[in-house]
């Protein structure tokens, strides 16, 4: 079958809660699944925490998706095979969900100054469980309200970089990313290489990470095979996945429609001790 190395819940940005997740991946009958959510482990903790994790059915590869600091470029570093309990990398997303926090009241400070009616507490609904509160929550919430008519578009023209209302927050140091995934029993590779838009950022990148996202649904057939002689080129683990978050303003809508093949999937996962 097929596995998915890039997958969100409902403690990040995501849609479904870990539980639905590894439930509708057994239904597809996925052999792998990572869950990677934004600058948090807490949904695959709570899955371990309930005795969902690790699974008989499907292996559950243990994950976060990490943004790191840049001065012009967005870099998402993917942990795998972490440590859920490893303090200092939980030290270290605490204090970047602390950021988060502080950059989400800004954001909706700036947001009323400009007439939007959104307050806190209607971003804090659509966020749910999660404490990584993001700006695709801040999204989703102005799209509720009619401001705009999808995610995409309250990010072209209010959200994203260079935007009215785009704030900037803490991120930690590439090489500090990486050294606390290491620290945490991880390996660290680079998510969806083709959004970093710089490809030459992207190669120095490789120099550092023990993994490259090949296969990503956003990349066309000839960027696949660029990333793939990269990562064939610095000896890096080839990774792969959808990038699931149960939105259909996503690249793909249902969990399974974007795979990677078990043979590449399975080099990422490392049995849970009993």
């Amino acid at each position: 079958m097929a596995g998915d190395l890039h997958t969100h819940t409902n403690f990040s940005d995501g849609s479904y809660s870990p539980e639905e997740l590894v439930a509708a991946a057994k239904k597809i009958g996925l052999h792998y699944l990572a869950i990677t959510d934004h600058d948090t482990i807490d949904g695959v903790r709570q899955l371990y925490e309930n005795g969902l994790y690790p699974d008989r059915i499907v292996n559950i590869i243990p994950g976060v998706e990490l943004s790191a600091n840049h001065p012009e470029r967005d870099i998402h570093i993917v942990g795998y095979n972490i440590d859920i309990y490893n303090e200092a990398l939980l030290e270290m997303i605490d204090k970047i969900i602390e950021a988060r926090w502080e950059r989400f009241s800004e954001i909706i400070n700036i947001l009323q100054t400009k007439k939007f009616n959104i307050r806190e507490a209607d971003v804090l609904k659509i966020a749910g469980t999660s404490r990584s509160i993001g700006r695709a929550h801040i999204a989703r919430t102005l799209v509720k309200i009619g401001a705009f008519r999808n995610v995409r578009e309250a990010f072209e023209k209010m959200l994203g970089k260079g935007s009215p209302a785009y704030v900037p927050r803490y991120l930690p140091e590439v090489d500090e990313v990486i050294d606390e995934i290491h620290q945490a029993g991880g390996v660290a590779t680079l998510a969806h290489p083709k959004l970093v838009g710089d490809d030459d950022l992207v190669e120095e990148l490789c120099k550092k990470l023990d993994g490259l996202e090949v296969y990503y649904p956003f990349h066309k057939p000839d960027e696949t095979q660029h990333y793939f002689f990269l990562a064939k080129k610095y000896n890096l683990l080839i990774t792969g996945g959808s990038d699931f978050h149960g939105a259909a303003s996503r690249f793909v809508n249902e969990l399974g429609d974007f795979t990677i093949n078990d043979s590449l999937a399975e080099k990422f996962f490392v049995k849970p001790p009993n």
